[in-house]
């Protein structure tokens, strides 16, 4: 059966790069180093009635560089540094480049999943993130796209992003002022 209510808005996260310094490939808890601000961006965001949801290639597991069990610890402690109860859910694709794949972005299966697990409206959200590949893939699941310059990648002339935002605290005072107008 399904509902006539509207879903939630939600803001879809990136992780490494976007939330926290990337480590390349981080597969150890003592790599972790969220960025500052974060923490009360994302808690200003939740405040508005966003979802937060992380979704992250995680293509170290594929690789086998890491195992999921390593990839659990880090997520563990970024959810530590970060304060629990921010984040409502987080998706990873284990998925290598150069191989087909529904989840590996810019594919937008992690974020259509999503929607479909926490009853999401696509209209009203975000994707933030570091790459070129994150707005790709907002625009591919039909959500509205914030590139931040806080990764390796910090040239973003020519972005297919809606917005270009220097961090995360500033891609979230987009979001907040884009929702209030």
């Amino acid at each position: 059966m399904s509902s006539n209510r509207p879903g939630s808005p939600a803001v879809f996260v990136d992780r490494d790069g976007t939330l926290m310094h990337d480590a390349d490939y981080c597969s150890r808890p003592d790599q972790v180093r969220v960025f500052d601000g974060v923490a009360p961006a994302l808690r200003n965001l939740k405040n508005a009635g966003y979802k937060i949801i992380v979704i992250t290639n995680q293509s170290g597991i594929g690789r086998g560089f890491f195992t999921e069990d390593q990839y659990r610890a880090v997520e563990a402690e970024v959810s530590r540094q970060l304060g629990n109860g921010l984040i409502d859910a987080t998706y990873f694709c284990p998925d290598v480049p150069g191989q087909p794949s529904e989840c590996r972005k810019p594919a937008p299966g992690m974020v259509l999943q999503a929607a479909r697990d926490h009853n999401i409206d696509l209209a009203r959200s975000f994707l933030i993130g570091d790459k070129e590949i994150d707005a790709e893939c907002a625009h591919n699941a039909g959500v509205r796209a914030i590139r931040v310059r806080t990764g390796f990648d910090k040239m973003t002339n020519g972005s297919c992003a809606d917005w270009v935002g220097e961090d995360f605290p500033a891609a979230a005072k987009i979001i907040l002022n884009e929702t209030r107008n």
